[in-house]
């Protein structure tokens, strides 16, 4: 048995830095954990660095280090969709565990790439995909391995976090804090995927299939941002006793008293309990609340990106898979026909014959609260004709605020409702727009007690 881990780092960028840094670092610790030696032999770059060990081999043909001898385990940092999956594709077709950060690609592709690694025999972790250093993913698939999660909200993307913290407690436009957070660094000079949800929906989709033991399904994921959001909503929220954030869902629904069965995948605003946990998380941190049963809601809390929880994540994976060579060196050696793949859990949690084609249900199916701001004329029986025609579309109201008028003549309601389908809320608003003492769309955001 070779008491050495070969890893290969595929792209030199802030992460794989990062788990340069963290295994030099914490090189002892490592050793004393595994048993093993763990070092770097390759490194995947486009130009050569003058700051990495000259024992380590730098080259710009990952494909090349993808099926190299001189390999044990294939580090995945240089994101995309296209070169990433080409090159992982080419680890596992050449018997190399797999270590990804890369959220997007396992989202529309993952069900492909999996499905590889098992006929190969061979493990794609992807710890750091979801939610940076907290290890959301191991505690999914190992520590809740006996519950039945039924629910499951997460602040998943730390640039909209950051964004509706600020507005909240320092009264800044969407713009500015937008701004801001682009200076800063935690968002990209083109923040679609942050403030529109996309990276969100990549990550919820992950944690949904390992929840419910579904398929990857990226594209049926309800995906609404945050661009909308104004400081008079915030405002607003926070006198009715609620926060706004931007949140994850998915939820199981077995029971047609919720609607129709099947599983929510949404990711949008939404108004939650002050006092709720995930209320509480602010800045760039991210947050996973599940509820399983027997044991109920747990939160993991921490950093979602950066260098340190990125790599802390990566290389707990590698730490997994060091054990996985390991037990195979064992069985090689005791000439056991066990394959090291028994030694792992299944990548999305489940036996890949027992995933369930559990549908998808549509953004008109799902089952929320609502927030509703509607702008009226001020003048008799406005309020009445508003809280008829939800009524009358089956719609309980559970509060409502009438605010000084904004315009001369014109007031802004607000009104809280209990948890109704989708569908029938479509109904109600437009019917309440067609009224002649509306001015103006009327504004919905989601709301969920989290209970």
């Amino acid at each position: 048995m070779s008491n050495s881990i070969k890893l290969a780092i595929l792209g030199l960028g802030t992460v794989g830095t990062g788990v340069i840094n963290l295994i030099n670092d914490n090189l002892n610790e490592l050793k004393r954990r595994s048993g093993r030696d763990i070092i770097i032999t390759e490194v995947g770059t486009r130009r050569q660095r003058d700051d990495i060990d000259t024992n380590i081999m730098q080259n710009s043909d990952l494909m090349a280090i993808a099926a190299s001898d001189n390999v044990d385990i294939v580090i995945e940092v240089i994101g995309g969709t296209t070169l990433a999956k080409d090159v992982i594709m080419q680890a596992i077709k050449n018997g190399k565990h797999v270590v990804t950060a890369n959220k997007a690609l396992l989202a529309e592709h993952g069900n492909e790439i999996f499905a590889f690694a098992e006929e190969n025999n061979v493990h794609v972790a992807y710890e750091a995909a979801v939610a940076g250093g907290i290890p959301i993913i191991k505690v999914m698939r190992e520590g809740l391995a006996a519950n039945k999660i039924e629910w499951l909200a997460g602040i998943i993307n730390g640039t909209g976090n950051f964004i509706m913290t600020e507005m909240r407690d320092k009264g800044r436009p969407f713009a500015d804090v937008l701004s801001e957070a682009q200076a800063l660094g935690y968002a990209e000079a083109d923040p679609t995927f942050d403030v529109e949800g996309i990276d969100a929906a990549h990550k919820l989709a992950l944690l949904a299939s390992i929840a419910f033991g579904i398929p990857l399904q990226f594209d049926k994921v309800y995906c609404e941002g945050i661009t909308g959001i104004t400081l008079q909503d915030v405002n607003y929220a926070e006198e009715l006793g609620y926060r706004i954030k931007h949140l994850g869902f998915a939820v199981r629904r077995d029971s047609e008293n919720d609607g129709d069965a099947g599983v929510e995948l949404r990711v949008h605003p939404t108004l939650i309990p002050q006092d709720a946990l995930l209320a509480n998380v602010n800045g760039v941190k991210n947050a996973v609340l599940v509820n399983s049963h027997p044991l109920g809601q747990t939160l993991y809390c921490g950093d979602g990106a950066g260098a340190g929880a990125t790599a802390s994540a990566v290389m707990a994976d590698v730490m997994d898979l060091v054990r996985v060579l390991g037990s195979k060196d064992r069985d090689d050696q005791s000439n056991s026909n066990q394959s090291n793949h028994g030694h792992h859990v299944p990548h999305l949690a489940f036996i890949p014959d027992q995933l369930s084609d559990t549908p998808i249900l549509r953004a008109d199916q799902m089952v929320t609260g609502y927030y509703l701001r509607v702008h009226a004329y001020d003048s008799p029986g406005v309020l009445a004709d508003i809280t008829r025609i939800l009524s009358d579309a089956g719609i309980n109201i559970d509060a409502i605020l009438q605010k000084p008028a904004h315009k001369v003549g014109q007031v802004p309601v607000i009104i809280l409702t209990l948890p109704v389908v989708e569908s029938q809320m479509n109904l109600a608003i437009e019917k309440i727009e067609k009224l002649e003492t509306i001015t103006d769309k009327v504004v919905r955001i989601r709301l969920d007690e989290l209970a």
